[in-house]
């Protein structure tokens, strides 16, 4: 019965690791907010993000973050 006592049995270690990615996931997604409906902020936000990420050359970025601009121009016209 001493055993028993000594640490988590396999099952604990599994709960354990269950909720730990659980809390992870939820985090990741409260950062991110990837659940949530998206407001024109946000959607441009991450679209000129975008732009920095992937654009290296000048003329293609500058395109990248005007169609950014226009599209959240059409968002705020929509009313979203």
């Amino acid at each position: 019965m001493r055993n028993a006592q000594r640490g988590l049995s396999s099952f604990g270690v599994l709960l354990f690791v269950a909720i730990a990615v659980a809390a992870g996931y939820y985090g990741y997604q409260s950062i991110t907010g990837t659940d949530e409906a998206r407001s024109c902020k946000s959607s441009f936000n991450s679209c000129m993000q975008s732009c920095r990420r992937t654009s290296t050359e000048a003329p293609a970025a500058q395109a990248c973050q005007d169609a950014c601009t226009r599209d959240r121009a059409a968002c705020e016209r929509a009313g979203k």
